[in-house]
């Protein structure tokens, strides 16, 4: 990636939409008191809590795994996934400074958990199941001071500092919890298993006392263990009647000395440290995976498997909504026609509307047990449809998301692409099975006008052009058939030895371009179908997504190389690129004024970008 971007200025990210919520306690407050910290895809968020503001760490060439903070709020340091073989860096920030500080490259694979030493002498980072080391870091060398095996007896899964003394942490994971001591003068740390008698668990989180006397361990079993942390003795195991309901995802220790505790099952509740017995507890959507707080020990912020942030009033136990964002990859975007203040994304789960500069969601369509695969908002504003893997199309209005129609059974194997008119009275839509069917909207219903084969499988894209005429699909089948909407009959069809993913009509309507999985981006000729000009449009993966400015002479790619393109049309050359995502880019749309730039990916990450070029007059 980096010989392929060096020397390209960088597209600017000016927000992000999103919340990779299940990296166990991927969300921070900082010491500041001012700022939430967190990661969506490769990027690790610095987030204003009074106003919103958003400021982004970019360094990181794949997934942030974990995230940690230290005490002085001096330095964050953030984790990755990579690929099998390869090293996976952690990287130290400086955050007065928004830079990188160092990067510390040991781990192969994936970094699991790290923590700093309670004086920011040290950080502790802790390998994935396929590198199962723990390393010790001197922060102000940059250099590595020890080198073990996390465990002799099973994958670690946690690793925590002691809040007093920076030669002591603890680590935990599969059937093991143990003390580690620093020796620094021979270069070495040296573990004490914990004693837990016949009691055998998988840890999923530690948290240690403010007085470093107990170690409390969250487990896969809905239990804690309770272990005093100088015998490295199990001291309680609770709560001794009913059990917590799913894994303990998370545990926080209050100053009252009590414990917060979320749940796989999402559950959070209060329980007393001394016998783990229930004080209070309320239920949210799907796992709570952080908790973390503010230091008067009343507002807390909650993050969840569902992608979703709760702010939390530990007075009257009650959680606010203040954050939600997709947690499976988005599907497609659209943006109405005459505005940029709203656009719309559909992912597995649901259709959302976004306030472009709010980054908040302001409506959400929900069909239980479907996913949505295409959506487009009509020209005229009033409605937007929507193409579902239950072979349904489906209209709402996006006021108030209300189901204005339904076309049922409107492809066999699941509708893959939509798209309306110019005058919103016509649906042209791909299936699954490779037809493509057109529609008329009726006042108070629907009519099939036709049916069109060609393609021998998935339609992947359609686009219809500016006069209603004719428009032009795409296909996995490696065909691209160029259709005419007055007769219902193919004009002709453009072939090459790849999996079409997306096609745009050049706004002038003379040329296509396509993209697909042979990486190229092609340029055809609209009236004889013979290729143009052929273009590298990644270096690795498929090239998943393209969009074309209004007037022609810039469009953007994205794909498996998770890099946003921008492209001159004319000269074919790459003008500017961003880095931000952490999976393989989806979907992606250009403001019809230019503006601003949406991209979106496989983790449902969304970010909006500065287009670079501003619009020929």
């Amino acid at each position: 990636m980096a010989n392929e971007t060096e020397g390209i200025p960088r597209l600017k990210l000016e927000a992000a939409i999103g919340f990779n919520g299940y990296i166990p306690f991927g969300l921070w407050v900082h010491p500041d008191q001012e700022h939430l910290i967190y990661p969506l895809g490769s990027t690790v968020i610095l987030k204003k809590i009074a106003d919103g503001k958003q400021e982004f760490l970019l360094g990181h060439t794949n997934n942030v795994s974990c995230i940690s903070v230290s005490k002085s709020g001096t330095f964050i340091a953030s984790g990755q996934v990579n690929f099998m073989g390869f090293m996976a860096p952690v990287i130290i920030w400086n955050y007065e400074q928004r830079t990188i500080y160092a990067q510390l490259d040991l781990h192969k694979a994936k970094v699991e958990a790290i923590a700093f030493s309670p004086s920011d002498k040290y950080l502790v980072s802790l390998g994935g199941q396929d590198d199962g080391s723990v390393v010790v870091w001197n922060i102000e060398t940059k250099q590595p001071v020890s080198r073990s095996p996390a465990s002799a007896s099973g994958h670690c899964l946690t690793v925590q500092y002691s809040n007093t003394n920076d030669n002591i942490f603890v680590s935990a994971g599969s059937g093991n919890v143990q003390v580690w001591e620093l020796d620094v003068m021979n270069r070495k740390t040296s573990p004490t298993v914990c004693y837990t008698g016949k009691l055998r668990r998988i840890v999923k989180c530690v948290q240690i006392s403010e007085d470093d006397e107990f170690i409390f361990c969250g487990t896969t079993t809905g239990d804690i263990l309770k272990i005093c942390l100088k015998t490295a003795k199990l001291n309680h195991c609770g709560p001794d009647k009913t059990k917590f309901s799913g894994d303990i995802n998370v545990l926080r220790m209050l100053k009252s000395g009590d414990l917060l505790v979320g749940t796989g099952s999402g559950t959070l509740a209060l329980c007393s440290s001394s016998n783990f017995k229930t004080l209070q507890k309320l239920q949210l959507e799907k796992e709570v995976t952080s908790i973390t707080g503010r230091e008067d020990g009343q507002l807390f912020f909650i993050g969840t498997e569902a992608a979703q942030m709760h702010r939390f009033n530990l007075k009257d136990f009650q959680t606010e909504l203040i954050s939600t964002s997709h947690r499976s990859a988005v599907k497609d975007i659209s943006i109405p026609t005459k505005t940029c203040e709203l656009f719309a994304t559909c992912s597995e789960e649901d259709i959302r509307l976004w306030d472009v500069q709010k980054q908040k969601e302001v409506l959400r369509i929900t069909v239980p047990n479907m996913t949505c695969n295409a959506l487009h908002i009509m020209t005229d504003g009033h409605s937007f449809i929507s193409g579902w893997n239950d072979g349904n199309i489906r209209m709402f209005t996006p006021k108030t998301g209300q189901l204005m129609l339904t076309i049922e059974n409107a492809h066999k194997m699941g509708v893959t692409a939509i798209a309306g008119t110019s005058d919103s009275r016509r649906i042209v839509s791909g299936g699954g099975e490779g037809q493509v069917h057109v529609w008329q909207l009726l006042p108070h219903g629907h009519r099939l006008l036709q049916i069109m084969k060609v393609h021998k499988a998935t339609v992947s894209c359609i686009k219809i052009k500016s006069d209603d005429k004719q428009c032009v699909t795409a296909s996995s089948d490696g065909t691209c058939v160029i259709w005419d909407l007055v007769q219902f009959v193919s004009l002709r069809m453009i072939v090459a030895n790849t999996h079409f993913q997306t096609v745009c009509y050049h706004p002038e309507e003379y040329q296509i371009i396509t993209s697909g999985t042979d990486r190229k981006v092609a340029y055809w000729e609209v009236y004889e179908g013979g290729a143009i000009r052929e273009l590298e449009g990644s270096q690795s993966g498929c090239v998943n997504a393209m969009h074309i400015t209004q007037d022609g002479r810039h469009f953007v790619t994205g794909g498996d190389d998770k890099l946003v393109k921008v492209w001159d049309y004319m000269g074919g050359e790459v003008t500017h690129v961003g880095i931000a995502h952490g999976s393989s880019i989806t979907s992606m749309k250009i403001c019809a004024h230019n503006r601003i730039l949406v991209s979106a990916s496989a983790d449902g990450g969304i970010m909006r970008w500065a287009f670079p070029h501003p619009p020929s007059v």
